[in-house]
């Protein structure tokens, strides 16, 4: 069975798209730690990070490198943390997240909500960056 990240690449569930390329898709984060949060996976399924090939792996750090340059002209910040969970979903994926401090990457805290509206503007804002 497909993952949920397959199924938003496929375009069978919706997604707030950031950007994409042939190999990678970067689509906002529906349960943000801040405002600009966004994930990048691969479009190949691999459950975990290390198991994508040299080159795939290495052309998902190079898109999630632009990814986080467009966020930080995007959204107010001091850097954008990257991190990789991995636990939730079997799909590889990078978090970008837009911070000021450490806590503002920590998973444990609760998480913001935005309207529609919102989301479609900051990933609007993101892509206007590329």
């Amino acid at each position: 069975m497909a993952s949920i990240f397959t199924r938003i690449i496929q375009g069978e569930i919706p997604s707030y798209k950031v950007a994409e390329n042939a190999h990678c898709y970067a689509f906002l984060d529906i349960f943000p730690l801040q405002r600009g949060h966004v994930l990048v996976v691969p479009k190949k399924e691999v459950d975990l990070i290390f198991d994508l090939e040299d080159s795939e792996y290495q052309e998902l750090m190079s898109f999630s490198k632009k990814i986080a340059k467009a966020i930080q002209k995007a959204i107010p910040c001091e850097r954008v943390g990257m991190t990789v969970i991995g636990l939730e979903v079997p799909h590889a994926h990078i978090h970008l997240v837009p911070i000021n401090n450490v806590n503002d990457i920590n998973f444990a805290k609760e998480k913001l909500k935005f309207s529609d509206e919102e989301f479609k503007s900051i990933a609007e804002l993101i892509s206007n960056n590329l």
